[in-house]
Parts: C-alpha cells; sequence; structure tokens
C-alpha cells in the first residue's frame, strides 16, 4: 500500500506526507496519457480534467469549483496572494510567532518591496488553550492593519488555531485575511465558503494522500479580480480559474490525481480515518511524556494529528556551543543514521523540540522506540 521503507520508523508524515502506491498509479497513468498525444491533451482535455479534479476537491472542503484553483504548495498560495497585493509606507502586516518560515521570509520581501511593517502576535508555548491565541493576536491589531495571514494548523507548535474567532476578530475591523492552510486539509473539516476568509491555501500531499506538487487557493468571489498566478501567461484577463489553470507546461499529473487520493480517503472512510489518527496521536504523546518526564505543552483539543513536544533538558544542554538549529540538526540526523527513525526536531523559542505525526502507517509501538531513543545522549 505504502512505497516506505520498510526498516525504518516513519514519524514525519507532516512534513511532505507519504502517497500510497494506488495514488500513484494514477498520476503515472495521467502522465502516460499526457505523453501519447501532448498537444491534444495539453490544449483539449486538460482544461475539462483540470476542471473536473478541481470540483471533485472543493466539494470534499466546502467550496465551490469556481472559487478554487490548483497551485504546487501552500507556499506557492501564500505568495501569489502577497505579490497580487499593494502596500503603503507604514501599513501593517499581523501574523502570529508561529508562522512558517517560508511564509516569513515572504511577508518579509513583501515589506520590503513595498516599505510595509510586520506584526508579530506573540502566541506562548507552552500554551493553555486557544484565548492565548486570540488574546495574542487581538493586541497586535492597529488602524494601520492592512492583511492578517494565519495559520489554521501551525508547522512549528502542531497547534490548531481558533480559526473562525480569529477571522471574526479580523472583519470586526475590515481587515483582509489570508490563511495559511498547509496541514489542515484531510486533518480538519473545511467549509471554505462559510469560513469568511479572503484566501484560504492548503496541501493536498501531505493529509488528503496526493502526490507532492498538489496544493490547492481558495479565493472569495469579491477578491479574484486581485488574485493573479505568480507566473502571469495566455489566461490573463480571462477570469480567476483560466489564469491559475494555465501558466505555462508544466506536469499536471499531480493534481489530476486528487481524485484517486480522494477515493482512497473515502475508501478508508474519513471520520474514521481522523478518529484513528487523532487518537493514536494522543497515545503517542503521552508514551513520550511519560518515558521523558515531560508536561504536555498544549491542551489536547488544540492538537490533529501531530504533537510538539519538550526534549528533556539533557538535550536541551547537548553541545552547548554549537548553535540551537545546528543541534537541532544533528540530533535528527543521529535518530536517523543510528535508530532509523525520521521525525523532526525542531528549534523553537529558545529550545529543541520534537514533533511527531500520527498516521494510518504508524504504530504505537514506534512512538516508544522513539522514547528510548531519546532517553540518553549519544554515546
Amino acid at each position: 500500500m505504502w512505497g516506505l521503507d520498510p526498516q525504518a520508523i516513519f514519524l514525519n508524515h507532516g512534513s511532505y506526507g507519504a502517497t500510497p502506491k494506488t495514488v500513484l498509479q494514477a498520476q503515472r497513468a495521467w502522465q502516460e496519457r499526457l505523453e501519447a498525444q501532448p498537444v491534444q491533451f495539453m490544449g483539449e482535455e486538460l482544461p475539462r480534467a483540470l476542471r473536473a479534479a478541481a470540483a471533485e476537491l472543493a466539494q470534499f472542503v466546502g467550496a465551490e469549483p469556481e472559487n478554487l484553483v490548483f497551485v504546487e504548495n501552500a507556499t506557492g498560495g501564500v505568495n501569489a496572494v502577497l505579490r497580487s497585493l499593494s502596500f503603503r509606507p507604514g501599513d501593517q502586516i499581523a501574523y502570529t510567532s508561529h508562522s512558517y518560515g517560508a511564509v516569513r521570509q515572504a511577508l518579509r520581501y513583501v515589506c520590503e518591496r513595498w516599505g510595509a511593517v510586520l506584526a508579530e502576535a506573540q502566541v506562548p508555548f507552552p500554551i493553555a488553550g486557544p484565548e492565548q491565541v486570540l488574546a495574542a493576536f487581538a493586541a497586535i491589531l492597529t488602524p494601520q492593519t492592512r492583511l492578517a495571514v494565519l495559520d489554521h494548523l501551525t508547522s512549528p507548535t502542531a497547534l490548531v488555531y481558533p480559526l473562525a474567532e480569529l477571522i471574526g476578530l479580523c472583519r470586526e475591523r475590515g481587515i483582509p485575511v489570508l490563511v495559511d492552510g498547509a496541514h489542515a486539509p484531510g486533518v480538519l473539516p473545511l467549509e471554505l465558503e462559510s469560513l469568511g476568509a479572503d484566501w484560504y491555501t492548503g496541501n493536498a500531499h501531505k493529509w488528503l494522500f496526493a502526490p507532492k506538487g498538489c496544493a490547492f487557493l481558495w479565493v472569495a468571489p469579491h477578491r479574484q479580480a486581485q488574485t493573479h498566478p505568480l507566473a502571469i501567461s495566455h489566461g490573463y484577463g480571462q477570469g480567476f480559474t483560466a489564469e491559475f489553470d494555465w501558466v505555462g507546461t508544466r506536469d499536471p499529473s499531480a493534481w489530476l490525481a486528487i481524485s484517486a487520493a480522494l477515493a482512497f480517503i473515502q475508501e478508508l472512510g474519513v471520520e474514521r480515518l481522523r478518529q484513528h489518527n487523532h487518537t493514536l496521536l494522543l497515545q503517542a504523546r503521552q508514551v513520550l511524556l511519560e518515558q521523558l518526564e515531560g508536561i504536555p505543552p498544549a491542551p489536547e483539543r488544540m492538537l490533529g494529528f501531530m504533537a510538539t513536544l519538550p526534549l528533556p533538558p539533557f538535550w536541551q544542554q547537548w553541545i552547548p556551543e554549537l548553535p540551537l538549529a545546528e543541534r537541532a540538526r544533528r540530533l535528527h540526523d543521529y535518530l536517523w543514521q543510528v535508530h532509523r527513525i525520521e521525525v523532526p526536531i525542531l528549534p523553537f523559542a529558545g529550545q529543541l523540540w520534537v514533533r511527531i505525526s500520527a498516521q494510518v502507517y504508524n504504530h504505537l509501538a514506534e512512538y516508544e522506540q522513539l522514547a528510548l531513543a531519546l532517553q540518553r545522549l549519544p554515546e
């Protein structure tokens, strides 16, 4: 069912996902179909097939098909929106301290280009509850705030943000909202049309089992005229979906294989899958906390299929002369090279953390092996 190395322990579905073999076969079938007659496929078949695939995905995420387009990843979706907007010197863009690194860089670029100012909400971690996210974000909003960039499920800390309430804070103040939902599709039920955001981008290659290079951007109808792909091509001026559906020659097979990915999820049972993964995640978290004598850094209600946990003090003090990011890299490499465990070690807020993922191919014993590997320093 999976192409994962059976000799390895893979606890990092959150970074890139893992695509089932049946979905990869569907992708390959689309590639072969393209190569049989590239001109006819690209010119005649692809436009219809792409819209059909978008309609299937739209139904799954609670969207209207005409409001959803494919992009290669959520970072690309964020950049398409940011590069479409203009700002004035002194305008403020609000985000939080848990935002993904690539999104931070994109925000930095935009601010340097336009003279805008970044405002970072300091969301605590460990965290007691979602109300702390709301309080931190509300505290940085001002009359100069022109855009809010919000996570749905954070990357470094694996927190489910109170997104509806955060969007409400922004709408009360007339602030447009861009949601980075990279980790949310498949984990959380989505109803994009009623969410209240202006833009929402999410990955399908993570928790929706699609091939790498499959993601989407949803845009509210009143924002579509001002939103453009990063590459302007023949579709410019022909409408929102026409612009994004064709930006030049590329392999569209990852997008077209979304039908097979959604079929795989439906076969497992969407709610059954969510319940299984969430339950396994909580069990795994408890194993690690007990074995490593840690304290839960977030309440269960703020978790999906991932959890970020603190490493014991002896790991925090390991090789103190090295920068934190380098120590994180070395610990990651040690776990992989010595124990064949793939799991991210993250430097965040001046500490080292381990982020675990739970997926249907994982078993509780694998997290027990991770706990055992983390109980002592390398010799």
